[in-house]
């Protein structure tokens, strides 16, 4: 896992046996981006890790969107961590 944290916000990435996870949380508040481990296909938002979808989206800045919509941000507030920066189509 690698966590990141700027601008209030705390970005966790980390990976499961089937997906690629970034999770992002401010003030209590949680969102989620995920993509399968093979790094292609749409990314889909959750409002935590396990959670139901959201929305899916090709873009990995339409997602970073959503996210920071979720937690209450600007999506320039929202640390990636290098390992998750290549997330997307």
């Amino acid at each position: 896992m690698t966590t990141l944290s700027e601008n209030g916000v705390t970005a966790r990435y980390f990976e499961t046996d089937d997906e690629r996870v970034l999770e992002l949380s401010c003030e209590g508040r949680t969102a989620t981006v995920a993509q399968n481990r093979e790094g292609y296909g749409m990314l889909k938002v959750r409002e935590t890790a396990d959670g139901s979808e959201l929305e899916r989206y090709y873009g990995f800045d339409m997602a970073l969107d959503h996210a920071a919509e979720l937690l209450g941000v600007r999506p320039t507030d929202l640390p990636v961590p290098d390992l998750a920066a290549d997330m997307g189509m």
